[in-house]
């Protein structure tokens, strides 16, 4: 075997990365060099500069003809792309919406065959913190962004049923170098479990369409991922390490704000956006 063969033993010869430039998309770039021969490392703002295993490229996905030319030749993608907040719903549309169909339709003309979506824990917001999900718990949507969210699990559903595109849908907890607030101690996901989870999510050999919980190993758990079991993710961090930072109080009349009572925290307190009244 010649010396271009063997460096071609990578488990992909081509990855596009949607939201390259955002938090999760610059931990995750470096990583993927040891995955991919070639990553395209895309966003709707300029991604940065190249590595050598790179490309790059600024790309609207509410744009379809730009969204269908960059993912032809790809083999997987992992989509972190899209508004990550709550917004006004027009915003949403173009970015979390359409985009997301834009990507999964140019998927399937393509002929990809994976794709990673970044869902989110704001797509069950509304259930109570007294509630223990799994991955056939019901959406209960704490915001719009949380809405766009259960849009694009079950436009992913439809396009496995359908044609054969598998998804993991992966329910992005809290991914920060550290938690920032109480709330995080439960939903803390750190950097390096996060690129763990998304590296089981490429490399299964079969997930069919599977939901599972980005969190990491973290001392008060909201999410069960026995249903996910088989992708072999496997957490190896913590927020109890950052317990101290946010003693535990006794129960006050604060216990009935919803943004304690609920999953979502302070989302499920969002006014309707301005543009939105």
């Amino acid at each position: 075997m010649n010396e271009s063969s063997a460096a071609r033993r990578k488990p992909f010869r081509r990855l596009l990365l949607t939201g390259a430039a955002g938090n999760l998309g610059r931990q995750l770039r470096g990583a993927l060099a040891d995955w991919a021969d070639i990553v395209h490392a895309t966003d709707i703002v300029p991604p940065g500069a190249a590595a050598a295993h790179e490309e790059t490229s600024v790309v609207d996905l509410a744009d379809r003809e730009a969204v269908m030319h960059m993912v032809e030749g790809v083999d997987a993608i992992v989509h972190l792309g899209g508004i990550s907040i709550d917004a006004p719903f027009d915003d949403l549309l173009e970015a979390n919406f359409r985009g997301t169909y834009n990507l999964y339709e140019a998927a399937r003309k393509h002929g990809v065959k994976r794709i990673v979506f970044a869902s989110s824990n704001h797509a069950i917001g509304f259930h109570p913190v007294t509630e223990v999900l799994d991955a056939d718990s019901p959406h209960r949507p704490d915001s719009l962004y949380g809405v766009s969210k259960c849009f694009g699990e079950s436009l992913s559903r439809y396009y496995y049923d359908r044609f054969g595109i598998e998804t993991v849908c992966v329910r992005i907890g809290s991914s920060f170098e550290e938690p920032k607030n109480p709330r995080m101690l439960v939903t803390y996901l750190s950097y390096r479990d996060f690129i763990e989870l998304v590296r089981c999510s490429l490399f299964t050999n079969r997930v069919g369409h599977v939901v599972v919980y980005g969190a990491s190993d973290n001392p008060v758990k909201w999410w069960d991922n026995t249903k996910a079991g088989f992708l072999g993710f496997r957490p190896r961090d913590s927020s109890v390490q950052f317990a101290e930072r946010f003693p535990v109080t006794a129960p006050t009349a604060e216990r009935d704000d919803p943004a304690q009572r609920f999953q979502g925290g302070a989302f499920v307190l969002g006014e309707p956006l301005a543009r939105d009244r």
